[in-house]
């Protein structure tokens, strides 16, 4: 039994036909007028009974794209189908760069809704059932379980085996989906807490008022709801260790009283009256910049050079393409035992195409992607027709004809040499590299290109990469606000889409 599709549209007109559509094909529906109150029913105590959202783009206020990034920022991973009335491929593209599964355009058919639906479903329960293997297994990672061969994880891994030799506090850092709660649990299972509790808390994801009582636990009658005695995280993870994600969420009352736990190895208990001793390996984890925050006023200074005694980059996997083959390997087979009962091969110009494409959720949005191709694929060969918002967004950069399969290599083979970043057969236009990252030095002359074309292109990349959050551009460009609109003005780019109308690409 599924749980219910949430239904989030501002139009009570369209609420309404989408709910009658569902109901048809035997879904219980729930509804929600706007963005903020869609939200707060994904990450509300009924959670759990949404097993798919069929999420309008257009809304005022919070609108579709707003929510995406909400649900990524606080991990939701309900499956989203997107609904649009503006069919252009831009739109849909965004959609899905934000983690969107699907898209239907409206008005779309019962029939049509109904499939993306079934699909998310199926790719749903595919997904859960991975993940209740992997917790029956409760095998400790280390590692040699990380799915890499590329040089700039070398480094995670060399610093990673020596923050395990110790019990100083770890800072891992990095964009959202990198793979840091791996890197964590590798490092417990390199060190003598191998056999101890590994206890993971999402800051981010936990209401504000209710921050506390999870880390520190609290008392029977201690507050309002508090009817039972909660030990904490703190509590929990003692003797072994503590990984505290997105602890640039914490509220900054709270990080007061972290620095204490931190320093002293005691907690206070809301309503206790006595401190609590506890011995934790304590690993942070960041997809901001703390020192920033520091600066900013939003992270305490001291409670920052206290976590950040040992600091982990965990680079994005666009800086790290040669990953691709042995992920791409390591999630089929993953999927395999639960999903198709048979072991997938991948074909050459479906592979090349996931290592042109940049990947803005990292390896969460391949792992994703991986699912969602293997649950739904007809024969045994993943092809480019299995990634088709991957192909829209990468189309034209790589030859997509159809290839021989390929059997991506085996991550414990040691014998197998990393794979360069495209295939052979791939070739690329001229202007790919600009799309996907790298600057082209050269124009089609083979001169060396004019600082100012660099510094425009430069700064066209960076907006489109960053979603045209003009802060995050400036503050990557190494340059201040002020000359970042300024640079603007004069390249003739609307600050409000990113681009310049009157300007060549």
């Amino acid at each position: 039994m599924t749980g219910s599709i949430l239904i989030v549209d501002d139009d009570p007109v369209q609420r309404r036909l989408v709910e009658a559509a569902l109901s048809r094909f035997g879904h219980s529906a729930l509804t929600a007028d706007g963005g903020e109150a869609g939200l707060a029913a994904m990450d509300g105590p009924g959670a759990r009974d949404v097993s798919v959202v069929v999420l309008d783009l257009a809304m005022p206020g919070m609108d579709g794209i707003a929510v995406l990034k909400a649900m990524r920022e606080r991990d939701i991973r309900i499956p989203v189908i997107v609904q649009t009335a503006q069919g252009g491929i831009e739109t849909v593209v965004k959609a899905m760069r934000h983690g969107a599964f699907d898209f239907v355009v409206k008005p779309a058919s019962p029939e049509r809704l109904q499939a993306a639906i079934a699909s998310a479903l199926k790719v749903e329960e595919v997904e859960v059932a991975v993940k209740r293997t992997a917790r029956r297994a409760g095998q400790t990672l280390s590692f040699k379980d990380l799915a890499t061969r590329s040089a700039a994880m070398e480094r995670v891994i060399r610093l990673g085996q020596k923050a395990a030799a110790s019990s100083i506090p770890i800072l891992i850092e990095g964009e959202s989906g990198v793979g840091k709660e791996m890197v964590a649990r590798a490092i417990q299972g390199s060190g003598d807490r191998r056999s101890k509790p590994f206890v993971t808390v999402n800051c981010g994801a936990i209401p504000a008022n209710l921050v506390e009582s999870i880390l520190f636990g609290h008392e029977k009658g201690s507050f309002t709801g508090a009817s039972e005695k909660h030990a904490g995280k703190f509590v929990e993870a003692h003797s072994g260790t503590l990984f505290l994600d997105e602890i640039g969420d914490l509220p900054l009352d709270v990080q007061v009283k972290l620095l204490r736990a931190v320093q002293e190895g005691e907690v206070d208990p809301v309503g206790a009256r006595a401190t609590v001793k506890v011995d934790i390996r304590l690993i942070s984890a960041t997809h901001r910049d703390l020192l920033q925050q520091v600066k900013d006023g939003g992270f305490r200074e001291d409670l920052f050079y206290r976590l950040n005694v040992f600091p982990i980059m965990v680079p994005p996997l666009r800086r790290r393409k040669e990953d691709i083959p042995f992920l791409v390997r390591h999630f089929m087979d993953k999927v395999t035992p639960v999903g198709p009962k048979r072991r997938l091969s991948i074909a050459e110009p479906a592979l090349a195409m996931l290592q042109a494409y940049d990947w803005p959720g990292n390896i969460r949005q391949l792992e994703n992607a991986i699912y969602r191709a293997s649950v739904l694929a007809e024969g045994e060969t993943l092809t480019v027709e299995e990634f088709p918002q991957i192909r829209a967004q990468v189309e034209g950069t790589v030859v997509l004809e159809a290839a021989a399969p390929s059997v991506v290599p085996d991550l414990a083979d040691e014998a197998v040499e990393p794979v360069p970043q495209m295939p052979a057969h791939a070739s690329l236009p001229p202007r790919l590299e600009q799309r996907f990252g790298t600057l082209a030095a050269l124009d089609d002359r083979g001169d060396v290109r004019s600082l100012a074309a660099v510094e425009l292109e430069m700064i066209r990349l960076a907006i489109d990469h960053y979603n045209g959050q003009m802060s995050e551009v400036a503050r990557r460009l190494g340059i201040g606000r002020s000359t970042l609109y300024r640079k603007l003005k004069e390249y003739g780019i609307d600050p409000e889409t990113g681009r310049a109308e009157k300007i060549a690409s």
